[in-house]
């Protein structure tokens, strides 16, 4: 069941949507910026993962990076995205053990469907509860 419902612009989608074709075989990663409580430009960071077909990391430096930009554009992180390459648009058992930002959206995105892309967004809290966030454009 989902509660919550946030609008992304079509711009956006298709930019995170992008961004995970450029390389279908690894997990794509990066940062939401948002403004008033509505994500406004997305912010890649290299995936540094030692096995990035299966998982994500970001780039340290990549993320200080995009969250200064964010700053300059007077944004806050909004959400944290990343692709699975070949499984569903759901938190795998590593994405609930590494997430860290219980007030970030968990955006995913999933190439493993027969030529149609698919984006969910959730929250991941502290507790490792998932809750279902849907997506309006």
């Amino acid at each position: 069941m989902t509660l919550e419902k946030i609008k992304i612009s079509r711009r956006l989608v298709n930019q995170l949507l992008h961004h995970a074709q450029s390389s279908p075989e690894l997990e794509i990663c990066g940062l939401v910026g948002g403004k008033e409580n509505r994500p406004t430009h997305c912010y890649p960071v290299t995936n540094s993962a030692s096995t990035p077909a299966n998982r994500f990391l970001l780039d340290a430096e990549g993320q200080i990076e995009a969250m200064k930009k964010m700053r300059e554009n007077g944004e806050a992180l909004f959400a944290i995205y990343h692709s699975h390459p070949t499984s569903p648009a759901e938190p795998s058992a590593i994405d609930l053990e590494l997430a860290a930002y219980p007030d970030a959206l968990y955006l995913i995105i999933s190439l493993n469907t027969k030529g149609v892309l698919e984006m969910r967004g959730f929250r991941l809290n502290d507790n490792k509860m998932v809750i279902e966030v849907g997506l309006q454009l």
